[in-house]
């Protein structure tokens, strides 16, 4: 009986529950369609009242099995742009966004609230264009939502998990240049959203991790794990970093901070410490080519690192925060590809200050950098501070074996050997202006050297070098630098050099050389580049003497001599825009005098042949203010002016979009040419010999004159030159001022030429004789003229100041508009195609103006007179008298104003001044 009552009840327990199972299974079903409209338009008021920005999604659905036992709407393909200006672009995207819903707010509430929000697969681009303006700023402020039903409940987000799953986040500032990537974004968080200020509980994973700053990596392709607490301040932008445990890669780093997004920039508080933390496990933080050297590496020690960067950044006003960085290695111990002779003992501290992020105010104290290799050792101590002119301090001890050392930290692509023994106390301001240097004490020997790099199959070897560096005062007049000696061997060719350098104010030398250097081949050591060379140096010189000697003409004093021969040399100057390349040339040296004879040498498309001799080498080539004076024959077959233009290069970076929707910076390299630059440390007196000169495509034949180049001028005297198919004579001056401006100065003279050639083939000429335009016979000229050119070298009008006389030998004007319309105003036909013969027409030019005094002639029997002003923009203010048939006696007064183009003719005396332009210098 019991049992039957047992059996009874538990049926009945299994139909009740059988009944609320079917019920709860018919309201997991059912309540996502009974509610389905509730929660859209719930989702709809939302994101009207709280996003300034556009949505878009391709299907909405809600289930309880999405992520059970949540009730939750999905929205597949969502993308949501950004604020402005980027409100046309994609902010965020994701195949499958999922809001969690409160199942009692669907009973007990107007509004549905949402505590849970799933991104799977999204991509977040966040852009910061260079004004600062940012399209993450989508949601909108109280002032636009006041506007929203007062009665509506809360419907702020209390979220109980934020979960994002195999996202991509990208950012790109473009006024700070920071680009930073995120691949395999895992997160998992809470946070009540209600509150204006709220605290988000989170942990996140990233699989990749890349950070790159004004185009150089400082992260790439690290792994992130993170657990954080961070404050959030919605009204402010805000982010208070309160606990955070990051793991990068396998470095642990305690981070804390502060970052606020201001309204031109960011205000920043950051702090990141790794205490003793492993040496290895550093490393495993640092950028993909340490790595690689890493696999190889056996690595240990202790390590403390701390990581500051406070203030505010705000690029338009060129505000930047200080940084800190303080890094300490202690017992460390390196061991490249199990080397036998490892580094033991290594210990740094080394501590930097950046303050404003401004390189000058930089502040690198390395209280200690020290290791050993077996009983050799370096150890040194040293402070900087600033970059252009550095305040040095520096204490290096050290008696090393390169080739232990080289194998044990495993360098790169180089093979290098030798005992280096290093004693330098240096303490002081390195300032060449200024003349200041360090105090410094040292000596440096390096004995059995070898050097071989991957970019040539041969090294440098037998390198010995004994230098001894003295600077009591920290002075030019007290530095002392003796090398006795340095040498070294390459391709079988030995060079040896013997110095001895004291009184840089007065320089003092004695230096022997002898030897052959392959120029080429040893560049080809150090770069990949290489030269376009196979240039050699081959030198046997005795150099003893001091500047001032040289300067003032002590010769007796010096002791100059040798031989120095160069092949395929290419000299670089900042004067020039390309290489000077010295084909053969064999210096005799005696005395402050190096002769030269067939001295080979092209520039471009120029080339050179010398014969002559240059004075103060030594010190023009040692020294900033060193005179290089010379006396020599210049022979030239073909001379390009142009390709002396100097040339000044600028970066332009600008923002260009692709397709992937992510914005790259694009960097342009603007060549700006300039004038042709003359040093002023020269002083030549050269006889040029030119067959062909080539400038701004006006071609010179037979150039045949002496230059001269002094004090950053050049003059041209007693110069001829055949143009046009006729001889020009000329004397001329030419003085860079800067690089955007020259002046310059001509006295010019040219006998019989063609009138119509010289309009049709010289800018200059057709810009000053308009009217040659319609003339056809032979003139001459003699004329001075001076004014500056530009940066193209091109002359500038306004500046032009001058005068002269254009002789007409037999000249015929055919359709000139001017006496066109002359000929119609005074019903004479025979005005219309003047001749011209054997008439001076001198002429004056200021603030482009032409002022062409009376002249007159006779033909046909008329006897014109003209004189006035024409400008170089084509002005016309011409007074004109038209003598008539027969004896000119009776004549008729006429104006012409207008254009050359458009001229007006009127009769009478009455003129319109031409306004003046004046020139306005850079």
């Amino acid at each position: 009986m019991n049992t039957s009552k047992s059996k009874s009840v538990f049926l009945k327990i299994l139909k009740y529950l059988g009944i609320i199972l079917v019920l709860f299974f018919a309201f997991l079903f059912s309540a996502p369609y009974i509610f389905a409209d509730k929660i859209k338009e719930q989702i709809k008021k939302t994101a009207n009242q709280k996003l300034d920005a556009t949505l878009n999604y391709k299907d909405v659905s809600v289930s309880f099995f999405e992520h059970f036992p949540s009730l939750t709407l999905t929205l597949s393909d969502l993308k949501l742009n950004g604020s402005a200006p980027f409100e046309n672009e994609n902010f965020i995207s994701s195949k499958d966004v999922s809001f969690g819903i409160s199942v009692p707010s669907l009973f007990f509430s107007k509004t549905v609230q949402i505590d849970e929000i799933y991104l799977l697969n999204a991509v977040v681009n966040v852009k910061v264009n260079e004004k600062g303006e940012a399209n993450y700023n989508i949601y909108k402020s109280e002032k636009k939502n006041q506007k929203a039903d007062e009665n509506d409940e809360d419907n702020s987000l209390k979220l109980n998990r934020i979960e994002i799953i195999n996202s991509k986040i990208v950012y790109n500032d473009l006024s700070t240049k920071m680009h930073l990537d995120a691949f395999g974004f895992d997160y998992i968080g809470k946070g009540d959203l209600s509150n204006a200020i709220f605290d988000l509980h989170s942990k996140a994973k990233i699989q990749k991790l890349n950070i790159i700053y004004e185009n150089e990596p400082y992260l790439m392709n690290k792994k992130i794990d993170a657990d954080l607490i961070t404050k959030i301040n919605i009204n402010s932008l805000a982010f208070l970093f309160e606990q955070n445990n990051l793991k990068i890669n396998q470095l642990i780093v305690d981070f804390k901070g502060k970052f606020e997004i201001l309204k031109e920039g960011y205000n920043m508080d950051f702090n990141v410490k790794s205490n003793n933390s492993d040496l290895y496990d550093v490393f495993t933080a640092l950028p993909p080519n340490y790595i690689k050297w890493l696999s190889k590496t056996e690595l240990k020690g202790q390590t403390d690192l701390w990581l500051k960067l406070k203030g505010k950044y705000i690029s338009s006003q060129n505000i930047a925060p200080d940084f800190d960085l303080d890094m300490q290695v202690k017992n460390g111990f390196v061991n490249y590809n199990k080397s036998a002779f490892p580094v033991s003992n290594l210990n740094m501290d080394f501590h930097t200050q950046i303050p404003s992020l401004n390189p000058e105010l930089a502040v690198i104290n390395a209280k200690k950098l020290d290791l050993n290799i077996q009983k050799n050792y370096i150890k040194s101590i040293f402070t900087i501070k600033g970059i252009s002119n550095p305040d040095i301090n520096l204490k290096l001890h050290s008696k090393i074996d390169l080739q232990k050392l080289s194998e044990a930290l495993g360098i790169p692509e180089i093979t290098l050997k030798g005992n280096l023994i290093a004693d330098v106390d240096a303490n002081g301001i390195y300032n060449l202006e200024e003349k200041k240097l360090p105090i410094t004490k040292g000596t440096i020997q390096l004995s059995n050297g070898f050097l071989k790099t991957k970019y040539y199959p041969n090294p440098i070897t037998d390198i010995n070098l004994n230098t001894t560096i003295v600077n009591q005062k920290g002075t030019f007049e007290d530095l002392q630098v003796d090398i006795h000696p340095a040498e070294l061997t390459f391709e079988g060719n030995p060079f040896f050099i013997d110095a001895a350098l004291s009184n840089f104010d007065n320089l003092t030398y004695d230096i022997k050389a002898k030897g052959i250097l392959d120029v080429a081949k040893i560049y080809q050591v150090f770069s990949s580049e290489g030269l376009d060379l196979d240039g050699y140096i081959n030198a046997d010189l005795v150099l003893k003497g001091n500047q001032n000697d040289a300067e003032n003409g002590r010769y007796s004093k010096l002791y100059n001599k040798g031989t120095l021969e160069l092949k395929n040399i290419g000299i670089t100057s900042e004067y020039l825009p390309q290489k000077f390349i010295i084909q053969h040339g064999i210096f005799k040296i005696n005395q402050d005098k190096m002769r030269f004879k067939n001295f080979t040498a092209s520039y471009g498309k120029s080339d050179f042949t010398m014969n002559g001799y240059m004075q103060n080498v030594f010190n023009y080539a040692t020294t900033k203010t060193g005179v290089l004076k010379g006396n020599f024959i210049l022979n030239s077959n073909y001379l390009y002016v142009n390709e002396f233009m100097s040339e000044t290069t600028i970066t332009n970076t600008s923002e260009v979009s692709n397709t992937n929707s992510k914005d790259e910076l694009k960097t342009e390299q603007i060549v700006q040419t300039g004038v042709v630059i003359v040093p002023k440390n020269l002083n030549l007196n050269i006889k040029a010999l030119i067959k062909k000169t080539n400038f701004n495509d006006l071609i010179f034949n037979n150039t045949n004159g002496s230059i001269y180049l002094n004090n950053g001028k050049a003059t041209l005297q007693n110069t001829t030159f055949d143009i046009i198919n006729c001889k020009v004579g000329i004397n001329a001056t030419y003085e860079p001022k800067n690089l955007k401006t020259a002046r310059f100065g001509f006295d010019l003279k040219a006998d019989e030429f063609d009138i119509k050639k010289a309009y049709n083939e010289i800018t200059m000429f057709k810009e000053m004789a308009s009217a040659a335009e319609k003339a056809e016979g032979i003139v001459s000229l003699n004329y001075q003229l001076k004014g500056r050119v530009n940066d193209k070298m091109e002359p500038v009008y306004p500046s032009l100041q001058g005068g002269g006389i254009l002789s007409v030998k037999d000249i015929k004007i055919k359709g000139l508009k001017m006496f066109n319309a002359v000929s119609s105003k005074t019903n004479k036909e025979g005005i219309k195609n003047p001749e011209l013969s054997k008439v001076d027409i001198k002429s004056s030019i200021k603030n482009n103006i032409i002022t062409i005094e009376r002249f007159k002639f006779k033909f046909a029997g008329f006897r014109p007179r003209i004189e006035g002003t024409t400008s170089l923009d084509g002005r016309l203010n011409i007074k004109m008298r038209l003598g008539l048939p027969p004896l000119g006696i009776i004549g008729i007064p006429l104006t012409v104003t207008g254009t050359k183009n458009n001229p007006k003719v009127k009769i009478g005396k009455k003129t319109d001044e031409i306004e003046e332009t004046e020139d306005q210098e850079p």
